[in-house]
């Protein structure tokens, strides 16, 4: 079967010849003028909001703070910013521009662009200088400096004089004043007449990361041209697609990778509060990809074969959508499609994908390789998971939050400083003996990852519509500013290194509910102190706790989830399983190209705990087992490395006494031993016989043992001690 080349493909292709986005951020400002025009002439400036004012909907029972409300405290979080916030400093604007104004007509300065997908012959240039917009206005909310925002300040005001210059004396001239890209209207008009990728590449795709960087603009960086810019762009997306058919429409949205939109429906909607412009609601609505809207607003799951982060942003959008229509089918459509690729299509990473498509439901480690988990769809699904939280705050949103920003995100800037290259990854491979490779200028993931690392703290913390309630969702040292309530909350911690952490009231107080996430891993215990009395609470993993009390400047919150080693099986082979210490991913160093086998049942005594066969290292977070460096993923290095492993432990071995009876698996994939010391620990040894001669009894009822077995591996289990 003919299978089309992917991005990353194409990129390589062409490397011996060539020479996206956070969510509008919470503010006070009243965000829609309530005598804003319906009509009004394309050419007029448009009535918009004050710089940096965005309003959050009414449909959400939580909030996001302001990216500038929360700082990040010491640790490899803040170092991995830090060196993001380096190459924003650095990096030439005249670079970043080169290729809008060579299309505009105007003087490039002599600037060469950037690289990767972003040449000046590239049918995908100019949404990488979007991203780029992005992470210097993160970097501005965060950092404050006057260079940033001059920077900022710049990028807007040349593509302004980019967009006037097009509309001018562009050749050929665009079709509306407000066109804004790096190259002619062409790849847009093509694209109405369904033609193919790589003819044309993602035009919309484009125009999304655009559009989002200019919001940034405005929303993060306070700069009231960016929406004005911003404005005209999406009344010439109304213009365009207002008059096409539907049918036309789903075509077009249908054709793989040429019909890529990235978030065109979400940033419109998120343009439509800002500018309270019908036709910027319209025009998201353009982008309804009807067919799997209507598929996953049904739960019937067509994913497999799909290009993951072509649909992956869509559902962001349908989220947004849901908010400003009230339409239950844009709202159902989003939290089925998250449940379709959170656990079925997930890799311990936090990643999804293989080779950029979507698998078969369920198919993990049959499609183990190095082609995994593109760090873009990691991106999305994480931007789709905050979106979910804010409607309905399910700490299962958050719990996977967690997981992929501590381990693939972590993971995927390298640990080196540059000043020409963001130095994050493509693919994350999650196959045996996969190494990361590095760089992307250029490139979505290039794009995407400057944005990662400069918006780590965005969804630390996050407050009730009411605020009657502070939502602590991320262990993260950082410090929360309040000024509503006159709150300055420190969390001090070490994660990932450790599972406790204090956050204490430096200023302020108040009655309200704190409300701590329980995460699923915390099974090793949840221990809340405050002020140094041990609260009598109820923490089931998977969970949020929740103190009620009036807090007082001075008050600490002390929180203890001890870390324990534990294995997660894939869900199409259970012998095929990943490491972790508490929410740290551990991975095998070894050169291997297949999958390592470990045995660990034969060395576990009465408490069955995987640390009596995983030894510490020496090194935070490092361990050995079977000969070999375990490390924790979020190291980012050249080292070749498995994140799975194959279990094997083919007959029942109880310590040094092996009965000689196959360890058999039942219907589910689970064997005898897996099935024992899922209810470990066993206080005593007459227990844990007592245990294994009930299940080898129900090992014989279901035809897995003779009773000869039985009785020998009862036996077997009497001679283990502590």
């Amino acid at each position: 079967m003919f299978q089309p080349p992917t991005r990353r493909g194409l990129l390589r292709l062409a490397a011996g010849t060539a020479a996206a986005a956070p969510l509008l951020h919470a503010t006070s400002a009243a965000a829609r003028p309530a005598n804003a025009s319906t009509h009004r002439s394309a050419a007029a400036e448009p009535a918009v909001a004050s710089a940096g004012s965005a309003a959050v909907p009414s449909t959400w029972a939580v909030q996001p703070f302001p990216l500038g409300q929360v700082s990040l405290g010491d640790g490899v979080f803040r170092r991995k910013r830090d060196l993001m916030l380096d190459f924003a400093r650095v990096y030439p604007a005249d670079r970043i521009l080169a290729v809008f104004r060579a299309n505009a007509g105007l003087d490039t300065r002599g600037a060469r662009p950037p690289g990767g997908w972003e040449t000046a012959d590239g049918n995908l240039r100019g949404h990488f200088g979007g991203h780029f917009l992005t992470l210097v206005s993160q970097a501005y909310a965060d950092t404050r400096e006057a260079a940033l925002k001059a920077k900022l300040d710049d990028l807007v005001a040349s593509l302004g004089e980019c967009q006037r210059a097009t509309a001018d004396h562009g050749s050929p001239k665009p079709s509306h004043p407000g066109y804004l890209a790096a190259y002619p209207e062409t790849q847009f008009i093509l694209l109405e007449s369904y033609a193919t990728y790589p003819t044309i590449w993602a035009p919309y795709y484009t125009c999304h990361k655009i559009l989002r960087g200019l919001l940034d603009a405005h929303t993060l960086g306070g700069n009231a041209q960016a929406l004005v810019i911003a404005s005209a762009m999406g009344d010439w997306v109304h213009s365009r697609l207002g008059r096409l058919p539907k049918a036309q429409l789903d075509r077009m949205w249908s054709i793989y990778i040429a019909g890529e939109y990235g978030g065109m429906n979400e940033v419109l909607a998120d343009l439509y509060t800002l500018t309270g412009r019908e036709e910027h609601l319209a025009a998201a609505r353009c982008f309804d990809n009807t067919p799997l809207l209507d598929a996953c607003a049904a739960d019937r799951d067509l994913l497999e074969g799909r290009h993951a982060n072509q649909h992956i942003p869509q559902f962001t959008g349908y989220a947004r959508l849901s908010d400003h229509t009230g339409e239950e089918e844009y709202a159902a459509a989003a939290r089925n499609f998250w449940a379709m690729v959170v656990g079925p299509r997930t890799y311990a990473s936090g990643g999804t994908g293989k080779g950029e498509l979507f698998k078969a439901r369920g198919a993990v480690a049959a499609t183990l390789g190095q082609d995994n988990a593109e760090t873009c769809a990691t991106h999305n699904m994480l931007k789709l998971s905050r979106q979910l939280f804010f409607r309905t705050p399910d700490p299962a949103y958050m719990d996977y939050y967690e997981r992929a920003l501590t381990n693939h995100i972590l993971a995927s800037r390298r640990d080196a400083p540059s000043q020409d290259s963001p130095e994050v990854t493509y693919f994350v491979g999650m196959g045996p003996g996969a190494v990361r490779e590095y760089d992307n200028i250029g490139t979505c993931c290039g794009g995407t990852g400057m944005e990662n690392h400069t918006k780590y703290q965005d969804s630390v913390f996050f407050r009730s519509a009411a605020g009657d309630a502070l939502y602590v969702n991320l262990a993260l040292a950082s410090t929360l500013r309040w000024p509503e309530r006159g709150l300055v909350i420190e969390q001090s911690s070490p994660y990932p290194a450790e599972g406790v952490r204090t956050l204490t009231f430096r200023e302020g107080g108040g009655s309200f509910d704190l409300r701590l996430l329980v995460p699923s891993w915390a099974t090793a215990g949840f221990t809340v102190g405050v002020n140094g009395v041990v609260q009598t609470v109820r923490a089931t993993p998977g969970s949020h706790l929740t103190l009620s009390r009036t807090w007082q400047r001075g008050d600490r919150v002390t929180v203890s989830a001890p870390y324990r080693l534990r294995v997660e099986r894939t869900p199409d082979d259970p012998s095929v399983q990943s490491l972790f210490y508490g929410p740290v991913l551990l991975v095998a160093r070894s050169e291997a190209s297949t999958l390592r086998e470990f045995s660990f049942y034969k060395d576990f005594r009465l408490r069955g705990d995987l640390a009596d066969c995983v030894r510490p290292e020496g090194r935070p977070l490092h361990f050995t087992t079977h000969g070999l460096t375990l490390a924790p993923f979020h190291l980012a290095d050249d080292a070749r490395y498995h994140a799975y492993f194959r279990r094997a432990e083919p007959s029942v071995v109880f310590g040094g006494t092996d009965s000689g009876v196959a360890n058999r698996a039942r219907g589910d994939g689970l064997t005898f031993l897996d099935v024992l010391w899922q209810q470990a620990p066993f206080t005593t040894s007459a227990r844990f016989t007592a245990a294994v001669r009930a299940l080898a009894g129900a090992w014989v009822a279901q035809g897995l043992f003779t009773t000869s077995e039985r009785d020998r591996v009862v036996a077997a289990a009497s001679r283990l001690r502590q």
